[in-house]
This record gives C-alpha cells, structure tokens and sequence, in this order.
C-alpha cells in the first residue's frame, strides 16, 4: 500500500501543521494500519479559520464580484481535474472504494456534479422585480434581491467524501459565501487537497478554509456553536444532525443536512424484466456505504419464493468477486473502519435473533486482508417492523419484504422514519408514477430512471434531512433574501 501525502490544514490561504505540530494517523480501510498522517487541529485552529472566514466575507469583494467566483471556482475545477491520480489514491487508500467505485461516485461523478454546477450558475436570480402596491395614499416599488448569507461551515462525511464535500463548497463559493470545510477524521486528506488546490487557483485568503481532527465533534461543535459562523450544511447521520439543530438553535443559524436513508425499491408484479429488477437490487456498491441506497427490497408476496431464488442465484454468481484492492472491475472493498464493521456485524447478528432468514452471506472475511470485509448479505423473511428494516445499517445487507398490493408496498416504504430515495419497477408506466407518487421520498427512480445527478436537487423527506444540495436550489440555500421598497417619485 502506498503512503498518501501528509494532510495539512488550509487557513487564512496557508497550508499549515496543527497547533503544537500535533498529528494523528489515517488508518486505511483495505489494511487496518495507517497510510498517512493528518494534522490534528486544535480549538485554537478552528478559532483562526472561523476569524479567517468571516474577515473575508465581511472585508473582502468575494460576496459581490460574481464574474471573480465563477473564474476561481472554474480554474479550482481544472486543477482538480488534472489531479484525478490523486483523488483517485485519496478515495481508495482513505475511503477504501474499489477500483470499479473510483469511476463512479467517487471521482468522476463529483466532478460531474462541479461541472453541473458551473452550468446551472448562470440561472441563478439576484434580483425579482414584485412591481408597486399603492397605499397609505402613495405608491411603493418593491425588488427583492438575493445575498449570499454569510460564513458557511461545511461538515463532511467519509463514505464518499470528495462528492460530498464538492456539493457543498463549490455551491457555496458560487453563491458568494465563504467556507470552513470540516471533513470526517477518516478521510482528511480528501479535504487537504481542497486547500492544496485553492492555494495554487490563487483563491483570496480566507474564502475556503479546511481543518479537520482525531476528534470527531470538537471542530464541528464549535463550528455549529458559533454565532460567526452563519450556516452549518452537514451530511452524516440522522442522530448528529438533530444534535446540530439542537445546538445551532442558540444562535438561530440556518441548517441544512442530508441524513440517512432506509430506501426502497418496488418490483411490481408486471416488472417486464422481473429477474433483473430483483438481482440488480443486490446491495454491494461500496459495501452498501451510502445513505441513498435501496436496502429494502419489496416484492410481491405471490413472486416471494421466485425473488429468494433470484437472490440466491444473483449473490452465488457475485460469489468472491469483491475485495480485491488491485482488480478493475469489482465496485464493493471493505467498510471504512473496525467500528463500522463491528457495527453491521451487530445487525446482521440481530437480524438472525429477530428471526430474519439469511439467504447470502452473513460472515466477516478476514481471509481478505488486514482490513475491514464484510461479505455481500441479503436477510428474506423479513418483516417492515424488525430493526433490520427500519434503521440504517450502512453496509452491504440487504433486506427483502413482500407485499400483497400497491396500495401495501406504499404503506411499507412509508412506514418509515426516512424518506431519502427509492425506485419503482413496472411494465406499466402511469402504474408505476402512481405509486411514486405516493411514496414520501426525496427522490424516486421509476424503471431505473436516473434521479440522482449535479443539476438535479438531492434531499430527503422527515429523519432524511432539511434542505437540498445540488442542482440551482443547492446553490439557491446559500442566499439569503432581501425585500427593499421605494416610494415612487
């Protein structure tokens, strides 16, 4: 395994070692020792980001010179794009993504998405023109305009860290805010590049900043604390963010996030392609570490027993082709970390006592390396009410329910604290959108039409989140409006 680069902070447009030259190690999901070392910011650090970011919001012309952010962000985006080597080392030695996951989400989607971005920019409106009202014997003409709202801290996750970290800071500088990125201890390096980057883009100091540490809430609590700081945009789970809400309300700072999902697809009884609807269902994309994927399979109760034969055929065939760090071709490595193993092995252990029958997988494979392999698992059997069903696992089990009708399969993917994604198979279209419809999700995917994209809004209904990222209105959640009324001459 190779060394990654040190992973130093960014602020105030200095790259920098923590206070005190303090480091913590990166420990690598494929192996379980480290491949790098990070600095491990102080409170003194995150104070001097925070005075960094608000100095540059309040002193400089980055919130009003629209033509300035578009040309850095633009030049930012080629630097990244000519470091894909790197990003691509960063996502697989930190985030442990297979090979064959680098060229999807990983990489090359969260480019995609920044490309999205610059060409939905020119849509955004700064001003809208609400025409005169007369009263009080006078006439008022009123224009709202649209502000950026301030300092944004950005707090990121580690499943697929350079998608997510792209969502929110470059939607945020194009709108004119400025940032304090905060990426998950795991994978700091995927943030340190930010700040490498926006070093050599020539970014004013002080508009992007990155600090991150061994401790996963000191930065993050002092960030989401702070009156300085305007709005917390946080990606992780549903249990952080309601943290987040609780100790933002103290200073009424906006907060969006995208949280966890539990989503489900739908093979109705007229699938055209029933088989390939169940099979392709099998949860092993980056061993099931994403908050939008379909992890609860409904499938009709009179095609029960012919989805568990799917199942059994479609997970025997994936067999062992998963795991290998060196091969092209596999999508799913390990999870990221011991804890996170410990964690999905206590659930596919609860799943067994609650009385879920296991039809693939179920073991840990240490026989894979020194890291952390879960193999690809799928409970049937299963009933909307088990905790296998209703809380997120975040790893590579699947769990299958049936239903005896539409009007079921809508009140199953319902019952549900979490409402993020979902998908619906039908040979029969107005069907189909009928009970997407009814389903409270974010986003649904009807016939494995493509929901998820960079000029498309991604969010989630209920514990899933507030607010959307991506696409216009993820650029549009970082202004703030402004109404201004005149007396008509």
């Amino acid at each position: 395994m190779a060394t990654l680069p040190d992973a130093k902070l960014f602020i105030d447009g200095v790259l920098r070692d923590a206070e005190g030259g303090k480091t913590y190690d990166v420990i690598g999901p494929w192996t379980g020792a480290p491949v790098g070392k990070a600095a491990d910011a102080s409170a003194s650090d995150v104070e001097a980001a925070i005075v960094a970011a608000r100095r540059a919001f309040d002193e400089s012309d980055w919130s009003t010179n629209v033509e300035k952010r578009v040309a850095m962000v633009t030049k930012l985006r080629d630097l990244f794009r000519a470091n894909m080597d790197r990003l691509s080392d960063l996502a697989r030695h930190e985030a442990g993504a297979a090979w064959g996951a680098v060229g999807r989400a990983h990489v090359d989607m969260a480019l995609d998405g920044w490309d999205d971005y610059l060409a939905v920019f020119p849509q955004v409106k700064w001003e809208k023109d609400y025409g005169g009202r007369t009263g009080y014997g006078f006439e008022s003409l009123r224009k709202a305009v649209y502000e950026p709202v301030g300092v944004v801290a950005a707090i990121t996750p580690w499943n697929v860290p350079l998608y997510v970290n792209v969502g929110k800071v470059v939607a945020a500088l194009l709108a004119g805010c400025t940032v304090i990125l905060k990426p998950a201890p795991n994978t700091p390096g995927m943030g340190a590049i930010f700040g490498e980057l926006a070093a050599k883009a020539g970014l004013p100091a002080g508009v992007l900043n990155v600090v991150f540490g061994s401790d996963p809430a000191m930065a993050g609590e002092m960030l989401v604390t702070d009156p300085r700081v305007d709005l917390i945009s946080f990606t992780g789970s549903t249990g952080v963010g309601k943290r987040i809400m609780e100790q933002g309300a103290a200073t009424l700072k906006r907060v969006f996030l995208e949280l966890g999902g539990k989503s489900a697809k739908i093979v109705l009884d007229d699938a055209p392609n029933f088989a390939m609807e169940v099979a392709t269902t099998m949860l092993v994309f980056h061993a099931g570490q994403g908050c939008a994927v379909q992890s609860r399979l409904l499938v009709p109760r009179s095609r029960y027993e012919e989805a568990k034969a799917i199942l059994k055929h479609a997970y025997g065939n994936f067999g062992d082709n998963w795991g290998d760090f060196d091969n092209p071709q596999h999508i799913m490595g390990p999870v990221i970390s011991e804890r996170q193993r410990e964690r999905v092995m206590s659930y596919i252990e609860l799943g067994k006592e609650e009385g879920a029958t296991l039809i693939a997988g179920g073991n840990a494979r240490p026989d894979k390396g020194g890291g952390y392999f879960i193999e690809p698992t799928c409970f049937a059997d299963v009933t909307n009410d088990m905790r296998i069903a209703q809380e997120e696992i975040f790893g590579p089990v699947l769990v299958v329910i049936p239903f005896e009708d539409d009007d079921d399969a809508i009140r199953i993917a319902n019952e549900s604290q979490y409402g993020l994604s979902g998908g619906v198979a039908s040979g029969d279209l107005d069907r189909a959108m009928r009970v997407a419809n009814r389903v409270r999700s974010g986003s649904i995917s009807v016939n494995g039409g493509m929901c998820i994209a960079g000029d498309l809004p991604f969010g989630g209904y209920k514990a899933s989140g507030v607010g959307r990222e991506w696409g216009l209105e993820g650029i549009e959640e970082f202004l703030e409006t402004k109404l201004i009324a005149w007396r008509a001459a």
